[in-house]
């Protein structure tokens, strides 16, 4: 898209508006010839604007979203702005019963053209319909692949943990087994330790045995 040119043709549609909704009221107020020839003129410039208008929604199909759409709105407005301005149009030219054949050309056209606005009214409105979709299922894809890969994040957060919960786990089995070893170790130095309390006694015995029988033989027998 141009926005160039779209403003370009914006502009131009604003002057033939600005020339065809005064066309009306001078056609009411003229008389034979001069209100033909407004008739012709306003035909003309309509046609004009609507091959402006036709522009226009041709160089919208390339615009961002956003900007399409508001613009569309635009467009349904013109158009309804036209299609009121054909309706005073031929209401005031009804008013003429000299120019019936001429009129029932017009009335034709005027139909006609109030048909094909109505249509891209219609067009436009289903394009932005469209859109509006579109967007809707883009966003929608988006939440699901941010859903996705929170889910994605998840998993490996539990797939970490889970390692951690392992590792901890092999640790609290290593340590158990060395509290086992630990426990058969103290066990041993307990029965050890009795052992080295019995003999210590046993010694002790002996010696003071052996010291009365020394005091015995020394003092006591002669």
């Amino acid at each position: 898209m141009s926005s160039e040119e779209f403003e370009k043709l914006h502009e131009m549609y604003k002057c033939l508006y600005d020339e065809l909704k005064l066309l009306p009221d001078r056609a009411l107020n003229a008389q034979g010839e001069e209100r033909k020839r407004l008739v012709r003129v306003f035909d003309e410039r309509q046609g004009e604007a609507e091959e402006v208008l036709q522009g226009m929604e041709d160089e919208l199909r390339g615009a961002p979203p956003l900007f399409r759409n508001a613009m569309n709105t635009k467009l349904r407005i013109y158009q309804r702005d036209m299609a009121k301005l054909q309706r005073e149009m031929k209401n005031n030219s009804s008013h003429l019963t000299s120019q019936g054949g001429n009129y029932g050309i017009y009335s034709e056209r005027n139909q006609h053209s109030t048909h094909l606005q109505s249509q891209r009214a219609l067009l436009l409105q289903g394009t932005e319909s469209l859109n509006n979709a579109t967007q809707s299922i883009e966003r929608s894809q988006r939440i699901a692949v941010e859903t996705d890969q929170i889910g994605t994040d998840i998993i490996e957060e539990l797939g970490e943990q889970r390692e951690q919960l392992d590792r901890t786990r092999d640790r609290l089995v290593n340590t158990g087994e060395n509290l086992t070893r630990s426990r058969k170790i103290l066990r041993k130095m307990a029965r050890r330790l009795v052992t080295n309390k019995l003999l210590l006694g046993i010694i002790i015995l002996m010696e003071v045995a052996i010291l009365g029988a020394v005091v015995y033989l020394k003092f006591f027998r002669k």
